[in-house]
């Protein structure tokens, strides 16, 4: 395969000839349908997980790595990223105890969106904390704005994600002291997340969860109207769909208080979101049956989010660990590939499948931090050219083509020349 092209902090994608095209205007990624669009052109989403950026971020002794990781993920075309926004009451805390928060550490989030340099990425940060509370310390939220600030500046999407303490969601309507630009005006933020992995196991009728969506999607809204919300499900289906129970990884699933589908029927939700482990939903050992898993799970949601809830779907998590019985890099590449294979069939057809993100990618260096599933670009190869080759492949797709022509003769033209066996 010959070399992929390189990509900027300042690029939005390649043209016909393989030239890079300069992003034309700031503005807030949408959706039409079932698919993201940026200026009525598509906007496919290839990415990644870190989710130790914002503990990094707020010491000047590993600030350093942060940049070191988002420059490789650059270069591997990688345009999303997906981070922590929660630290409650541990080492370097956001929320060092209820409703008191860390100015420090939150200046140092805005400088981690500062300092990154990936061609029209997203940030996406994750809480389960009460982090966008009201709070009297002035500190905490200077560092978020630093971090939004950056993210404009080198063209960086974020996807911010709220918590359960609706009360005061404060961070919508605060006014960033470096851009004098409002949260909810702010179109480096692409989409609001409600809550990462939310699970009600005292319920699992799902209406405690299905009632709490309801009320703070639309409270989400309310506030406002502009920006996208998700709410961060794993994607696991419940009584409302008993035919769709099947493909679930276990039984247990149906017993954590999710719905998919009805979960993502609310007013105020405009995309979906699942992850993906079948090394932890199905069996540590590694095996082919992971693969076949990963294959049904992801075709199974782009279909449901075409045929029931009309939205993009973007798998946010998935990955296998080092420390799996049987584990070897191949396997890993392979079902990496698997996934980006299904999406790439629907991203073809003008479908659903909005992107996906792995997890997780890490700079050298922070092997203490690493939970089995990290990626290091630079000491996997065979990895990194599969994630590239995505990257190319969706810049394809993201780069002046109008919604509505659905791919016309010089999209598929340009695709003849990258094959799914290429991998």
């Amino acid at each position: 395969m010959e070399d992929l092209p390189s990509y900027s902090g300042t690029s939005d994608g390649i043209d016909e000839f393989g030239e890079i095209r300069e992003v034309e205007s700031w503005e807030m990624v949408q959706k039409k349908g079932n698919q993201f669009v940026l200026n009525d052109q598509p906007f496919y989403v290839n990415g990644f997980n870190t989710y130790w950026l914002m503990v990094f971020a707020a010491d000047n002794s590993t600030r350093g790595k942060v940049s070191e990781l988002f420059k490789e993920a650059s270069s591997a075309g990688l345009t999303v990223c997906r981070t922590w926004g929660f630290n409650d009451g541990q080492w370097r805390a956001l929320q060092k105890s209820p409703s008191v928060y860390d100015e420090d550490v939150f200046k140092f989030i805005v400088t981690l969106f500062c300092t990154l340099d990936l061609a029209s990425a997203i940030l996406i940060i994750t809480s389960k904390s009460k982090f966008i509370g009201a709070s009297s310390n002035r500190l905490e939220f200077q560092a978020l704005d630093f971090v939004v600030s950056e993210a404009r500046k080198y063209k960086i999407r974020l996807i911010l994600s709220l918590v359960n303490n609706w009360d005061a969601y404060g961070v919508l309507n605060r006014v960033n002291t470096l851009t004098n630009v409002t949260y909810k005006d702010d179109p480096t933020i692409f989409a609001w997340e409600l809550m990462n992995e939310p699970r009600c196991t005292s319920d699992p009728s799902g209406n405690v969860l299905q009632a709490w969506i309801e009320e703070i999607a639309v409270y989400v809204k309310s506030i406002d109207p502009k920006h996208l919300v998700e709410i961060g499900l794993e994607g696991f289906y419940g009584p409302s769909t008993p035919n769709k129970v099947q493909f679930n990884p276990n039984t247990y699933a149906q017993q954590v208080g999710t719905d998919f589908i009805r979960n993502h029927q609310v007013l105020g939700v405009d995309f979906a979101s699942v992850h993906i482990y079948a090394d932890s939903w199905i069996s540590q050992s590694i095996s082919d049956v992971h693969l076949q898993f990963t294959k049904s799970w992801t075709e199974a949601h782009i279909e449901d989010a075409e045929k029931y809830l009309g939205m993009p779907v973007v798998f946010s998590e998935f990955g296998v660990s080092t420390k799996d019985p049987g584990y070897n890099s191949t396997f890993r590449d392979t079902l990496i590939t698997t996934v980006y294979n299904v999406i790439l069939n629907s991203t073809s057809k003008g479908g659903a499948g909005g992107g996906s993100l792995l997890w997780q990618l890490f700079p050298q260096g922070t092997d203490y931090m690493d939970d089995g599933y990290a990626i290091v670009l630079s000491q996997s190869p065979s990895t990194s050219k599969i994630i590239s080759l995505h990257s190319q492949r969706l810049a394809i797709f993201n780069s002046r083509c109008d919604w509505k022509c659905r791919w016309g003769c010089r999209k598929k033209h340009a695709l003849e020349t990258l094959h799914h066996d290429d991998l």
